[in-house]
């Protein structure tokens, strides 16, 4: 019976701990740090950790996706012309090491091998500023300093920012990329070309420089 208890008061104490150190590892937040107000009515994506609060290099959260920690930050906003019809706004990017949930290890190996990897986020903004819907993807290509090229197609947030857009409408949302390479330190976006709704071309995409 004692040994039954004794049993019992350590699950007890271990889960605590486990508990504790999980408020640890958010309180690595800053705790002056607020959720920026872009991401008003943004559904947190289901694969990836919430990032919203990590705006500092070093910072990391936990919850039950996985661990995030940031290697690279840019918070100034910067709006794009894609001709006349698209206005696309890169609202902050950043540099994350991501260790995913051992649940969500299946969903990953579509994208790489890789236990834990590190990634390039941006939080975007495509606003249509016209009569008519447009087909749109705010990134066609990605290149990055270190040579590593990365397409629409390696997407790991797919939340649907690629695309038609309806008339005088808006989409926001992430869209991340996972790099072999390590020390980013800056990436080049290629946009799709815009399209009508009978896929005639209504403006050439343009080339973006991110730095970090």
């Amino acid at each position: 019976m004692k040994r039954v208890i004794y049993l019992c008061l350590l699950l007890i104490t271990l889960t605590g701990c486990s508990f504790n150190d999980e408020k640890s590892a958010a309180a690595k937040t800053s705790a002056d740090n607020t959720i920026p107000s872009y991401y008003e009515d943004y559904i947190l994506n289901p694969q990836v950790s919430d990032d919203r609060l990590l705006q500092e290099v070093g910072q990391f959260f936990r919850d039950h996706r996985g661990e995030l920690t940031v290697k690279a930050a840019e918070h100034d906003s910067h709006t794009y012309k894609i001709g006349d019809s698209i206005e696309l706004t890169i609202r902050e990017a950043k540099v994350l090491h991501f260790k995913p949930d051992y649940s969500l290890i299946d969903f990953y190996h579509t994208y790489t091998h890789d236990q834990e990897f590190d990634f390039v986020k941006l939080f975007v903004e495509i606003k249509n500023t016209s009569n008519q819907p447009l087909k749109f993807a705010p990134i066609a290509k990605m290149n990055t300093n270190t040579d590593e090229l990365k397409t629409w197609e390696d997407d790991i947030y797919l939340e649907e920012l690629n695309g038609e857009i309806p008339a005088k409408s808006t989409k926001k949302g992430n869209l991340g990329f996972i790099m072999e390479q390590s020390n980013i330190d800056s990436v080049k976006i290629m946009t799709s070309d815009v399209f009508n709704s009978k896929d005639e071309l209504v403006n050439k995409g343009e080339t973006i420089r991110v730095e970090f």
